[in-house]
């Protein structure tokens, strides 16, 4: 017997554990069954254990227990009470989608959470009986929006028992599903959204009519169970909310078309869909990642943030330190000029129809005029059609001699890429100010809430367009020098917007180089989030772009070893190396283009 007692107290306290670490806090208390709390803490309310060997009953209370603590740590209720919509089934609809919401972002930082609540709902799901309309409406969507959202798999007999909802809710979320995985990690938009995407469902209203008809048939025997039926009711509300793990779906079958008022409201999430295409984050897509704002950050052009004057004032003190370094860099030029136009060579097709007139045929010529086979035309290169962009971190930690060395290396492969008629883009990335700027105003003022992302305003700074002369441009590549200039790198981001920029280009070849000093770090952003906030952020963008784009990416770290995000990478000790290591990186990627196109 103590035993027993002994294995469900530690069961207890596993669970108590459990809830503190993924709720984020050590001020939260756990009660199972209609155990009384003692405490002055918050609260979560679980199941009661039944006995010490029940495995079903231990799922269960595993599974709501982490499902409670990412809503604990990832909800907030005065914002979740904010758009709550009218109606009893659309608020256990409302609420469901924001528990699901929660769970998408806990269970992509903790696995082991997702396979919990995944085994619970199924055992629960498959065993319903569903008579009510109301009960297949919140089952459906519940089921819904685990599918899309949690990537749930269901079987055919699931399928089969929910199948005259699933093309009402397909009908009526198309196009808003991928806008509503966008937001997951903006609750308040997120909210906003789905609760007029409940709202315009009208459930309610239908199933009240379905309520009338029954009330009509049924009015004997409710009168006469009248007392009972709040007292059941309510039991059957609180189960129901325990147990689905918060359910819910409307019964759509009357319901596929959408007002006129309607679809104008939802013309501004429309809106929305094109920023993010955009911006490119429907195919650089990193769900775990947010911004509290983006209205301070900004775009901006080299000549822009200086005058005319002071750009060419801090272009002299660049070509003063070029001076120092005159040696180096004509062999740099000479040697990348050299390896280059040697993949250029100029190669003709002969014996043409039309072209240009082949001299060595010119005898041929002279003796018979009418000869169509004496014109050549030179074969495209391939290689010519080719943007390369350098996008260089300028941040605090650049400061001196890196900074200087990397702007020197993008202006001489600007000038000598331009030669060999290579475009390319020049780029920069930092932060506004230290330490958050008006993006932590803002969000001090706002309360302060829990995990705000990225916590800071943006500069990402075009020193060169791809389709600008370097000699127009060749003066803002001094801005790099300027006091004060460089402060935090937030790489992840200014990766996306580099990569969103290049694909918009015509060029069939595209080669994206990074040059950084290490990890990004911005001290507002990693103070309020996860420490490993921004690095796992820019981990999962290299990925993207490596795996699914056809970017070739590779990335130069000055001091710091960048390979644990970059698979191709390579590690710098002296700043005065990296000159000859970007020129020997492109051209082995342009050999390495030669041997592809070879086979």
């Amino acid at each position: 017997m103590n035993t027993k007692k002994e294995k469900l107290e530690d069961f207890k306290t596993a669970i108590s554990s459990t809830v503190r670490s993924l709720s984020n806090s050590q001020k939260i208390e756990v009660s199972f069954g209609n155990q009384p709390s003692q405490s002055k803490y918050k609260t979560i309310q679980l199941p009661n254990i039944h006995h010490a060997n029940n495995k079903i009953n231990f799922e269960e209370i595993r599974a709501i227990a982490d499902s409670k603590s990412l809503k604990f740590r990832f909800s907030n209720n005065k914002i979740l009470k904010n758009y709550e919509p009218k109606g009893n089934i659309s608020k256990k609809l409302y609420n469901i989608s924001e528990k699901i919401r929660c769970e998408k972002i806990g269970t992509s930082y903790f696995k082991g959470v997702k396979s919990n609540i995944e085994k619970f709902y199924y055992n629960r799901v498959y065993n319903l009986d569903l008579k009510s309309s109301e009960d297949k409406i919140i089952e459906s969507f519940e089921n819904f929006l685990r599918v899309k959202f949690l990537d749930f798999k269901n079987g055919s007999k699931l399928d089969k028992k929910l199948k005259s909802y699933k093309k009402d809710l397909n009908e009526q979320f198309k196009n808003k599903i991928n806008l509503l995985k966008d937001l997951t990690l903006d609750q308040e938009k997120f909210n906003s959204l789905i609760s007029k995407l409940i709202s315009d469902m009208s459930l309610d209203e239908n199933i009240d009519n379905e309520e009338k008809k029954d009330e009509e048939n049924n009015n004997k025997n409710k009168e006469s169970n009248s007392q009972d039926q709040p007292e059941k009711n309510v039991e059957k509300d609180e189960k129901h909310q325990e147990m689905s793990i918060d359910s819910g779906i409307p019964d759509l079958e009357n319901d596929a078309k959408e007002s006129d008022k309607a679809e104008e409201e939802l013309e501004i999430e429309d809106s929305h869909i094109s920023d993010l295409k955009k911006k490119g984050k429907t195919g650089i897509n990193d769900l775990l990642y947010k911004t509290y704002t983006e209205e301070f950050d900004e775009i901006i052009k080299a000549e822009e943030l200086e005058s005319v004057g002071e750009l060419a004032r801090l272009r002299k003190n660049l070509d003063q330190q070029l001076l120092q370094l005159k040696n180096f860099i004509s062999k740099l030029a000479n040697k990348l000029q050299r390896k280059l136009l040697a993949k250029q060579n100029r190669s003709w097709n002969f014996d043409l129809e039309e072209g240009l007139l082949d001299t060595s045929k010119l005898t041929r010529v002279i003796m018979d005029p009418f000869n169509s086979l004496s014109f050549k035309k030179e074969k495209d290169i391939e290689f010519k059609d080719t943007l390369v962009t350098i996008l260089i971190d300028n941040s605090g930690s650049m400061r001196g001699k890196p900074i200087s060395v990397a702007a020197i290396c993008a202006d001489i492969l600007a000038r000598t890429l331009e030669r060999c008629m290579v475009k390319v883009e020049i780029l920069g990335f930092t932060t506004k100010h230290w330490k958050g700027g008006s993006s932590r105003e803002k969000w001090m003022k706002n309360n302060k809430p829990n995990l705000p992302g990225r916590l800071n305003d943006l500069r990402h700074i075009i020193y060169k367009s791809a389709d600008t002369q370097w000699r127009q441009a060749k003066n803002n590549m001094g801005l790099m020098l300027k006091e004060g200039l460089l402060k935090e790198n937030i790489d992840g981001e200014a990766l996306k917007w580099a990569f969103n920029k290049m694909i918009k280009r015509k060029e069939d070849r595209k080669i994206l180089m990074v040059i950084s000093d290490g990890a990004p770090v911005d001290d507002s952003t990693l103070s309020t989030n996860t420490s490993d906030y921004l690095e796992s952020n820019l981990k999962r963008t290299v990925k993207w772009i490596e795996s699914k784009s056809n970017i070739e990416l590779l990335a130069i770290g000055i001091g710091h070893d960048v390979t644990r995000y970059y698979s191709k990478a390579v590690k710098i000790t002296d700043v005065q190396d990296l000159g000859d290591v970007m020129i020997n990186q492109l051209t082995d990627l342009f050999v390495e283009k030669n041997k592809k196109t070879l086979h």
